[in-house]
């Protein structure tokens, strides 16, 4: 089975501390970043896929791009799934090429989390995630929430602290190789494990970093791609998965959605997880990555920390992982966040990577997941 869907163009804005940035505007630059990569105008775009934002929220973000980019597409839409956002939007992109409704979809995000937000808005913002009638009342926060899905895994296989370290160690060398990552100074399994405690067990080092950036990439029809320039991405497959909402819910507290959502999409891609190159798989906490990485199946269950220990994420082990340095070193912009992971994928396999391009990459794999491991959408790229 093919989706007819191809990426041709890709750009992300700087990343970290940008003052003076604000949503529209990097949306903005990445917006025209990735129409310029593909070799398009604005008037080509006929299609415009926009998420959330938490210092512009908006229930309109998508109209509100494009009136402030003045364009005027036919199809025009946002979609809100938290970090799976990124993921389904490129998705929905395919299958809006794919069926014809449009030649040229603009995948679009972006928000200045950093510098826009106090730390009581961010705080604010994420404490809605919780259930209004069983969790928030008791004060349950983002960290909290994904810190009893770790007491819970390390207590079921035995894993420590320090191995779920290593997965942040890992991400923080391929960052190092990055030259736009936010954070690219080297840190050890010690610092991670001695760090400031968020909510037990993770440490703040175990967390995501919080980045103003915007991201965007141009999804194409095979006929419309051929109209572009440079190296044009297929999106091989693309499946979802959703278990639940609220953490008080999930069936689970070590399988979740990804484990049918990368199913479906190998499947449709006519791939098994063995032929995969490179691999960008959503990392908010370093137990998230963990237990996306065995659900999945790339390793046993309470392996994946080991396996990081020993060089098994890195550019020369069993599965390249996270190789721009993901959430947890090369930042976070809300929705953008799971954008830098497509992005990450389509440098792979256009060999643009530079220090951290993966050898004679062609298929590569990326996953988002939102909520509290509730929304789960996995992709397939090949070349």
């Amino acid at each position: 089975m093919t989706m007819n869907a191809f990426v041709t163009g890709a750009f992300d804005t700087e990343i970290g501390e940008l003052p003076g940035s604000s949503c529209m505007d990097l949306h903005a630059q990445a917006a025209l970043g990735a129409v310029a990569d593909a070799g398009l105008t604005l008037q080509d775009i006929d299609g415009v896929l926009c998420a959330y934002s938490f210092t512009e929220p908006h229930l309109m973000l998508a109209s509100v791009f494009c009136e402030y980019l003045g364009i005027h597409p036919g199809t025009c839409l946002a979609i809100q799934a938290g970090g799976a956002s990124a993921c389904i939007m490129v998705m929905q992109a395919a299958a809006l090429v794919a069926s014809g409704q449009c030649q040229h979809v603009l995948v679009v995000t972006g928000d200045n989390r950093l510098t826009g937000m106090s730390r009581d808005g961010a705080v604010a913002a994420l404490s809605e995630v919780g259930h209004p009638q069983f969790e928030r009342p008791f004060g349950i926060s983002v960290p909290a929430s994904y810190a009893l899905v770790a007491q819970h895994y390390m207590h079921q296989y035995g894993v420590t602290s320090e191995q779920l370290a290593a997965i942040a160690v890992e991400h923080r060398r391929h960052a190092g190789r990055h030259p736009k990552a936010h954070k690219r100074e080297p840190i050890t399994v010690d610092q991670v494990v001695n760090s400031r405690l968020i909510a037990e067990p993770l440490h703040i080092l175990d967390c995501c970093l919080i980045s103003d950036g915007g991201a965007a990439i141009v999804v194409s029809s095979r006929e419309a791609a051929r109209d572009t320039q440079g190296k044009s991405v297929e999106i091989l497959g693309a499946g979802q998965g959703h278990t639940h909402e609220h953490i008080v819910a999930a069936p689970s507290l070590i399988d979740f959605g990804c484990k049918q959502s990368s199913a479906t999409a190998f499947a449709r891609a006519g791939v098994q997880l063995s032929d995969i190159d490179v691999a960008q798989i959503y990392d908010s906490f370093t137990i998230t990555l963990a237990v996306e990485l065995e659900s999945i199946g790339f390793f046993e269950p309470g392996q994946a920390g080991l396996a990081a220990a020993e060089g098994e994420l890195g550019l020369g082990g069993k599965l390249p992982c996270n190789t721009h340095g993901g959430l947890l070193s090369y930042g976070h912009s809300g929705a953008a966040g799971g954008l830098f992971h497509v992005i990450e994928a389509i440098h792979q396999l256009r060999g643009r990577a530079q220090a951290r391009q993966v050898e004679d990459a062609k298929l590569a794999f990326v996953h988002g997941d939102g909520g509290i491991l509730s929304a789960h959408c996995s992709l397939v790229f090949g070349v």
